[in-house]
């Protein structure tokens, strides 16, 4: 395929192996990304291209990691079915890519309600993950018709035995509910305080612990300050 700016997709995939980089593979292999490319130069490629969802297309059915992610900076995410996003989001076992299709390409398609409750329950952790993701985006932004209590519920329950991605996702929208939701602050922090989980998790300097109530309380101190 040619696309638009002339450029053949094997000439892109040529361009893509040109830019890896065996010390960025490395780092990123240590969280389960499997590619070498620095995200700014992959940024710099997609504006060149502009938007192709054809491309996108094509680049995500080559399965490689760098291609996915170029796929959904060039994609048009309201073009993509529903099917199709289900399809996407249970093929995108990379961490990167998951995040990424999540957060630029399904939060913004009309099937983002529909696909979040049926990602939710889902047995598959990484898939429920998603629906855990796209569950806080609403805490956030749209939180009229959610269960907030029974949310929490869920993660007293299940947060502290999930699989790592599940139990961060989850471990996210505790903290956005505590933050989001001052009804609710005392009870979230309680759980977090309990749970303990991600308390130990190694953070940089200038950088919020993704622990749950230091999480709270720094989030809640620059809102109120």
């Amino acid at each position: 395929m040619t696309t638009s700016t002339g450029t053949t997709v094997p000439e892109l995939m040529a361009e893509l192996a040109a830019l890896e980089d065996p010390r960025i593979r490395a780092v990123n292999e240590r969280h389960g990304d499997d590619h070498g490319v620095n995200l700014t130069t992959l940024r710099a490629v997609a504006k060149r291209l502009k938007t192709q969802h054809d491309l996108a297309r094509e680049l995500w059915a080559t399965g490689d990691t760098a291609a996915r992610l170029l796929a959904l900076l060039v994609c048009r995410p309201k073009e993509f079915g529903r099917d199709e996003l289900d399809d996407m989001l249970r093929a995108a076992r990379v961490p990167k890519v998951h995040d990424w299709l999540v957060s630029n390409v399904v939060k913004k398609s009309p099937h983002a309600e529909e696909l979040r409750v049926a990602w939710f329950a889902d047995a598959d952790p990484v898939v429920a993950s998603a629906g855990w993701a796209l569950t806080t985006e609403r805490v956030v932004k749209r939180p009229e018709g959610l269960d907030l209590p029974g949310l929490l519920d869920e993660i007293e329950e299940q947060m502290a035995q999930a699989p790592d991605r599940l139990q961060w996702a989850m471990n996210e929208c505790l903290a956005q509910i505590g933050i989001s939701h001052p009804a609710l602050r005392e009870r979230a922090i309680g759980i977090g305080e309990r749970l303990r989980v991600l308390e130990d998790y190694p953070t940089s300097p200038g950088c919020t612990s993704p622990y749950a109530p230091t999480w709270i309380a720094e989030m809640v101190r620059r809102q109120e300050g």
